[in-house]
């Protein structure tokens, strides 16, 4: 990849790569440094990855980071949700839609959830999606049906039809 193919990158993926891992952590900040380390990733690494795959490694690349800072924030927020009598706080639950579909969308794992917001908001094909997240065009269609499955069953539970 050349110099003038990284810089076409940045320009053609950069907001798809932070609007996707924005959606998925919901925190601005972090999504920046996620997506800015992706593309530091890809200059390092120009040499080796093909101009024509870039988009996929840049996803490859942003989706891992994103799950270790989801599992590295995790284990912060573990620890957060302990009272000091040992009890789990609860946490409050509101009445907009908005706000359910994200609960909904948070009790899914993070592979459902990346599929979803890749097929559904995003909008890439199968294929592309299994280029991004290491797996087969099988294994996405089927993954991403159990999660919209999960999905469809928490959203019309009776407790959450508001």
């Amino acid at each position: 990849m050349t110099e003038k193919e990284y810089n076409q990158c940045v320009n053609q993926y950069a907001d798809n790569v932070y609007r996707f891992i924005v959606k998925n952590l919901r925190h601005e900040e972090d999504a920046r440094d996620i997506v800015q380390t992706a593309f530091e990733k890809l200059w390092r690494n120009r040499e080796s990855v093909e101009s024509e795959k870039s988009k996929s490694y840049l996803f490859t690349v942003a989706y891992n980071q994103m799950i270790d800072h989801i599992r590295k924030v995790k284990r912060i927020q573990l620890k957060d949700d302990f009272a000091e009598d040992g009890r789990v706080q609860q946490p409050t639950t509101g009445s907009n839609v908005k706000k359910t579909l994200m609960e909904a969308l948070n009790r899914l794992n993070e592979t459902q959830k990346s599929l979803v917001m890749l097929k559904d908001y995003e909008g890439y094909s199968y294929e592309e999606i299994g280029e991004i997240m290491g797996l087969n065009e099988s294994q996405v269609k089927v993954y991403l049906h159990r999660a919209r499955q999960t999905l469809r069953t928490y959203l019309v539970s009776a407790e959450n039809i508001r």
